[in-house]
Formats: structure tokens, C-alpha cells, sequence
């Protein structure tokens, strides 16, 4: 109570004095707070109880007014005596030996307000950083303590002049050389340079000559006070041996049990990874610890998931950003069982993914290949690879959500090498030993289990949604480069091949022979514009006279694929071809944002340049497609959608190969290839010889509709629902190509003048 009268008293007295000048009135509160360790005998009572704040503050207050006072980056003599007389350091020496108690707490705030209130640079002066850089160390050294909070303000606040300011971090990258800063105990020999008669002059606390106990003896190749080194162009080498202590006592807070302390010590850390200094960020993935942090926290959120959830609940749990997770364990636990762990999970797996984000590219690619390498193989990959079906159902599910959130795209390139393989060279059938997680996948696509395939199948649709030409490259165009599924001989040598082809003629020429597509004129392949042609270019005249008839040819052949007794969306309203083309229109406007970054081609390669010396392997993605598409009318109505929701996305992307090869019927097969259409002309062959098996099936087909519409209940059983399903989804799927072939060929096609 007697202090804080004195302290008043203190106040009162200052606001009825005559007004000194600035510096004389700096000076006076300096000496004040030196004369309390001359003076003060109890060294046990409280910051609290002494003027030492009162003082600091004022000193701040006048720093802040002779700035205002003065042009922009003026030094006027109250900072001058600042930093002439080594008051940081002095500062410092009191804070690390928390003279009086809390005095640590006072020092940090100084710094704080100094660094953040003066607008002019001060970091660059060896008399700011050098003590910035030891009261750095101090921070995070005990877990808990009472000081975090303007530790980490601290910290925060060095971290924001640093993006202001990017090449200053090189005073803070530290040789990692010995060091001599003063103890706690040896402020009794400071407590003597106070007594000193010159205190408050050039030789203040002793700490205008170097190597005094006030001053701390730091090596002189840490800090280099040379005007190279003060303009940042005295960078330490990549590969020089160094300390960041910014980020080492920043990762030490991440630790702390008080999750705002964490969360602005991540901030921090993202501050300091997108600094675009070489040298930083070399330190800041090979040392510092930050690669530990991030994957070692993943992996412990992700040991803590339970080893069975519902993959809907996965899918559904509402979208996390990191450092915003309010919540509540009762209304956890309600929801289902791992909520909090999975919440907790995806809110780091945000922060790593906004973390590289925004780093700098060379840690950025640092970053994200320590995520890959020290989580994704040795943690998520076993997951994956397990044959227990309740196992892969949900690490397949979270691999799901995970790929659904990575944005960065350091982070999604290392995520698809992980999944995928590095490998863009021609696929072979045989040739996926050596990357067996891949293989694994697309095997899981044609899984026993439906729900596994479901899974899965989701998980390939998702990653061709991202913006990673690797993935198209990897799974399906590098199989498409040569266009070797293309007949390449002479019309006669072919009919006389076809006629000692045992009587197995391939899809091409069923597909001609065929008298449902009779219609269906060859004479008219070699004429649609740009990369929707397959077939060399002709004169503009033809084009001009026969472009949009080949476009309606495809498209009718497309519509007119099922035949009408198998036809039931003509009798329901709202389910015409028209109502795919918005959706088409749309989504291709989209893929094209993506992939025109990407340099594909405008048309198909040449044939006379192609290669000829492998056959034509259409690669196990597309296989494992096209084998299920060829059971559309034996599978479970989920696992048709998502196969032909996959297909579909293939034949969006506007890659001339992917086009003709999904979406050209007239396209000359080469022997033992087959391609979407042919894959559905044989289903709808076995769909014909069975449509005569089923009693009334154009009644139960749109009973069927209509229940999968709701728009009729399931009061009645219906036999050969699976069949039904399929022949629907079989009709959607085909009007759905029609209208992106439709789509696609106005999208390439010239304006008319």
C-alpha cells in the first residue's frame, strides 16, 4: 500500500514540475531505476512494489513522442543515449536474473512496446539485436512459466518486424559457438558498476566496454557489427553450422498447456517460414526442429484416432482451421465416438498445409517431403496396406479428407508421389511391383467389399479434382501418349487382317456391324475442329459444311447407345439430356481454369510420329474402369454412380488423347484394345439378350426410377432390382457423355464471324 502511495505521490509530482526536455527528462527515469539497485536492500520484494514500471513507461512514452516529433527516420538523442549507453543490454542482464522478482516480465515488455511502438528500424543496430537476440534465448526455457505470455508477445512482435523487414533474420541466424552471457548470480557485481561515479554517463553500468559483465561476451562471428553485416548482406551460408533460436524458443511455447500461448507461437513459426532468405530457410528445415514438430504431432494425432470410424462421419465432421477449435466434450461425445481426436488431427493437418503454403519455396518442398517421408510412409502407408477390411475402410476414408484439405501445392505433390509414385513413363501391365501402394489402390477399386471400392473410388475422384498435372500424367495420359489404341494400317490391309482374325473381329467392327448404329456413318470421322478432331485436319471448306454434323453424330450416338425399351427418363419429368449439359458447361469451364497452366496440347499427336514399338496397354486405372463399367448391370446401384462419376471426370479434362479415347465412337481400334464406347456397346449388347428375360421390364424399370427419385415408396418388392438400377444409371450415364461431348466440342470450336 506504501509503495503504490509513493508511487502516486511520484506522479503528482512530475505533472506539477516545470517540464524538462526530453532527454535530460529519459535520463532522469534511467537514473531513477539504476539508483533502486544501488539503494534497494531487499532483494526479494516484487517489481510491483517499486517505480521500475512507472519508469519504464515513461521512457517509452518519450521515445514515442521524440519520433512523432521528428522527420521519418531521424534518431533523436533520447534513442541515441539508448543506444549508446547499452540500455537493452542492461535491461536484459536485469530481466535473466528476475532482479527484483517479476523484473523479467517488465523487460519483455519494454522490449516489446519499443520494437513495436518506433517505426524507425532499430534491429539492425548491433546494440538492438545483439540483446533482442539473448533475451530470444530466454524464451521457452521453462514450460509453464509465469512470463510465457510476454514471452510470446515478445517473440510475435521480433517475427513482425522480421516479414517487414526480411533480410534482418541474418543477425539472428547464431554461429553455434560458445557463449558467455552473464548469470543470475552475478548481479551483485553489476549492482557495483551502478555505484559507479560516471553512472548514467559515456561508461554507464560498464556496459560501454566490451566484454564487461554487464555486456555479455557473445562470439564476435554471431554478430558482426560491419556495414555489410548491418545491411543483411553478410547472409550465413546454407551450409554453415548455425542456430535460430527465434524458432527454437517459439517451437519450446508450442508445448505449453495453454492453447493461445500455442497458437500464437505458430503463428510465429508461419511468420518465420516465409521469410525468403536462403539461408533462413535452410536453418529453419535442417535444425531447428520445426520438421519434428510437424510430423511428430500428426503422428501422435493420428496414433489416437480410433482404428475403426464411420466414413461419414469422416466425410461429414464439419471443416477445421487451425487455431480456431472451440468446442465441447459433451457435444463431442454425442456426436460419435472420436470426434475430438479427428477434429484435433485435421485442425494440425491445417496448420502444416497453411504453414507450407506460405513458406518459402525451398522450405516449402523441405517441408513437405519430411511430412511424407516421417508420416505418410511409415505411418498412413501400413494403414493402407492391411488387409483387415474395417482397417482400409477408414484410412482410406481419412486419406480421403486429408487430400480433400491439402491446398498447398508443395504438400499435394508430395501427397500424390506418396500415393502414386514418382513414374510418368509408359505403364506396362506388369510393371507395378515396385510401386505397390498404387497398385493396392486401384486394386481396392474392384475390392470384394462395395464399401472398400465406394471408398476408393472417391479417393481417385477427389485427387482428379486437385491441381496436379502428376495425377492425370500418372494414372491415365502417359498410357495415352503414342495414341497406340488406334488402328494404324491401310483400309486394305486391315480387311484382309480382319478376315484371318479367326472370326473375332474387335469392338470397331462389331460396333459398324452392328444394326442398332447403322446410322452411325464412318464417312464423317475426319471432320470436328481443334483437339476434338481424332483424324488430321481437313479443309476448311469441309469443316465448314460438316463440323457440327459430326458433333450431333457422336452425340446421338451416345443417346442413342440404349435401346428405348430400356429407356424410362422420357416418361419422368426433369430428367432430360438437357439437364446435363448446365452441369457439363460448368465443370469443363473449370477443368480448363486448371489444366491451361499445364501446356497440353491442342490436338491429337500425329500418328506418322508416334512410337510403334510397344502395344497398347491402357493402364491398370483405366482397366480396372473399364472392367467395371463392363458389370454396370451386376453391381450395386453406389458402386455404378461412382464409377461413372469417375469416367465422367475423365472425359472433362480437355486433353485431345483422353477425348478420343473416351469419347469418340467412330475412333478405328487397334486389335485387342477396347474404349469406353466399346465397353458399353458390349453392355449394351448383354443388356438386350436380357431385357427379354425379365417379364413387364419397361413397367418395373420406371417403378424403379421412381423410387430412386422418391417419388414412389417402396411398398412392393421388385425382382431384378440390380439389373433395373443398372440399366438407369446405364441411360444417365450415357446422355451425361453425350452432353459433355456436346460441351467440349462448342468450347473448342472457332466463333462464327
Amino acid at each position: 500500500m506504501f509503495s503504490k502511495f509513493t508511487s502516486i505521490l511520484q506522479h503528482a509530482v512530475e505533472a506539477l514540475a516545470p517540464s524538462l526536455p526530453l532527454q535530460e527528462d529519459f535520463v532522469y527515469h534511467w537514473k531513477a531505476i539504476t539508483h533502486y539497485y544501488i539503494e534497494a536492500s531487499d532483494d526479494k520484494a516484487p517489481v510491483t512494489d517499486t517505480n521500475i514500471p512507472s519508469h519504464l513507461e515513461q521512457m517509452l512514452d518519450i521515445l514515442t513522442q521524440e519520433e512523432g516529433e521528428r522527420e521519418s527516420g531521424e534518431t533523436g538523442p533520447c534513442m541515441e543515449y539508448l543506444l549508446h549507453h547499452k540500455i537493452l543490454e542492461t535491461l536484459y542482464t536485469l530481466g535473466k536474473a528476475d532482479c527484483p522478482p517479476g523484473m523479467r516480465q517488465q523487460v519483455l515488455g519494454f522490449y516489446t512496446k519499443l520494437l513495436g511502438r518506433i517505426r524507425q528500424p532499430l534491429l539492425p543496430h548491433i546494440n538492438v539485436h545483439r540483446p533482442v537476440q539473448k533475451l530470444i534465448r530466454l524464451c521457452g526455457e521453462v514450460l509453464a512459466a509465469p512470463t510465457e505470455n510476454e514471452e510470446i508477445q515478445f517473440l510475435c512482435t521480433v517475427c513482425a518486424k522480421l516479414k517487414q523487414d526480411p533480410y534482418l533474420v541474418n543477425f539472428f541466424l547464431e554461429n553455434k559457438a560458445k557463449r558467455g552471457d552473464i548469470k543470475g548470480s552475478d548481479v551483485e557485481g553489476l549492482k557495483e558498476d551502478l555505484s559507479s561515479p560516471d553512472t548514467g554517463q559515456q561508461g554507464h553500468m560498464g556496459v560501454g566496454q566490451e566484454g564487461h559483465v554487464g555486456v555479455g561476451q557473445d562470439d564476435p562471428a554471431a554478430f558482426s557489427s560491419s556495414p555489410a553485416h548491418e545491411g543483411g548482406a553478410s547472409a550465413l551460408p546454407s551450409n554453415s553450422s548455425s542456430n535460430y533460436n527465434l524458432v527454437s524458443s517459439l517451437l519450446n511455447l508450442t508445448k505449453s498447456p495453454d492453447g493461445r500461448i500455442v497458437v500464437k507461437a505458430c503463428e510465429g513459426l508461419m511468420l518465420l517460414a516465409s521469410l525468403p532468405e536462403d539461408a533462413a530457410a535452410h536453418t529453419l528445415t535442417e535444425s531447428a526442429g520445426l520438421c519434428d514438430l510437424l510430423t511428430g504431432r500428426l503422428t501422435t494425432f493420428y496414433q489416437a484416432l480410433p482404428q475403426s470410424m464411420d466414413p461419414l462421419d469422416i466425410d461429414t465432421v464439419e471443416s477445421v482451421n487451425w487455431g480456431l477449435d472451440v468446442y465441447t466434450l459433451k457435444e463431442d461425445a454425442a456426436a460419435f465416438t472420436g470426434k475430438r481426436a479427428l477434429i484435433s488431427f485435421l485442425s494440425w493437418l491445417d496448420y502444416c498445409d497453411q504453414l507450407i503454403k506460405e513458406a518459402q519455396k525451398t522450405a516449402a518442398t523441405r517441408l513437405a517431403r519430411a511430412v511424407r517421408d516421417h508420416f505418410f510412409v511409415p505411418v498412413m502407408e501400413p494403414q493402407l496396406m492391411q488387409t483387415s477390411e474395417v482397417g482400409i475402410l477408414t484410412s482410406t476414408a481419412l486419406l480421403n479428407r486429408i487430400i480433400r484439405q491439402v491446398t498447398s501445392e508443395a504438400l499435394l505433390q508430395e501427397t500424390v508421389y506418396f500415393l502414386l509414385g514418382e513414374e510418368v513413363g509408359p505403364e506396362a501391365p506388369a510393371s507395378v511391383a515396385h510401386i505397390p501402394l498404387r497398385h493396392r489402390l486401384i486394386g481396392h477399386c474392384d475390392h470384394l467389399s462395395d464399401e472398400i471400392s465406394i471408398m476408393t473410388l472417391r479417393l481417385f475422384e477427389q485427387l482428379l479434382q486437385k491441381p496436379c498435372q502428376h495425377i492425370l500424367q500418372n494414372l491415365v495420359l502417359r498410357c495415352l501418349e503414342e495414341r497406340s489404341y488406334t488402328e494404324r494400317r491401310p483400309p486394305d490391309e486391315r480387311d484382309e487382317r480382319e478376315h484371318m482374325d479367326n472370326g473375332q473381329p474387335h469392338d470397331a467392327i462389331d460396333l459398324e456391324e452392328d444394326p442398332l448404329f447403322s446410322d452411325l456413318s464412318p464417312d464423317t470421322r475426319h471432320s470436328s475442329p481443334d483437339w476434338f478432331s481424332c483424324s488430321p485436319q481437313q479443309s476448311v471448306e469441309h469443316a465448314k459444311h460438316d463440323g457440327k454434323t459430326e458433333v450431333h453424330k457422336i452425340v446421338n450416338s451416345f443417346l442413342c447407345l440404349v435401346p428405348d425399351e430400356a429407356k424410362s427418363s422420357y416418361q419422368v419429368e426433369g430428367t432430360g439430356y438437357d439437364t446435363y449439359l448446365r452441369d457439363a458447361h460448368r465443370q469443363f469451364r473449370d477443368y480448363c481454369g486448371i489444366c491451361q497452366r499445364w501446356n497440353w496440347p491442342s490436338v491429337p499427336k500425329p500418328l506418322e510420329t508416334c512410337c510403334l514399338d510397344h502395344p497398347f496397354f491402357e493402364g491398370h486405372f483405366l482397366k480396372v474402369l473399364f472392367d467395371r463399367m463392363g458389370r454396370v448391370l451386376d453391381q450395386p446401384y453406389d458402386v455404378n454412380l461412382q464409377v461413372t462419376s469417375v469416367l465422367s471426370r475423365l472425359a472433362l479434362l480437355p486433353h485431345p488423347h483422353l477425348h478420343e479415347y473416351l469419347l469418340d465412337p467412330y475412333i478405328n481400334l487397334a486389335p485387342g484394345c477396347r474404349s469406353l464406347f466399346s465397353v458399353i456397346v458390349r453392355v449394351v449388347g448383354d443388356l438386350m439378350l436380357r431385357i427379354h428375360r425379365v417379364p413387364d421390364f419397361t413397367p418395373k424399370l420406371l417403378l424403379v426410377r421412381k423410387r430412386l427419385l422418391g417419388l414412389e415408396p417402396e411398398v412392393l418388392s421388385v425382382d431384378h432390382v440390380t439389373l433395373l438400377e443398372g440399366v438407369i444409371v446405364l441411360e444417365e450415364f450415357c446422355k451425361e457423355l453425350a452432353a459433355i461431348a456436346f460441351v467440349k466440342f462448342h468450347a473448342s470450336a472457332p466463333a462464327s464471324p
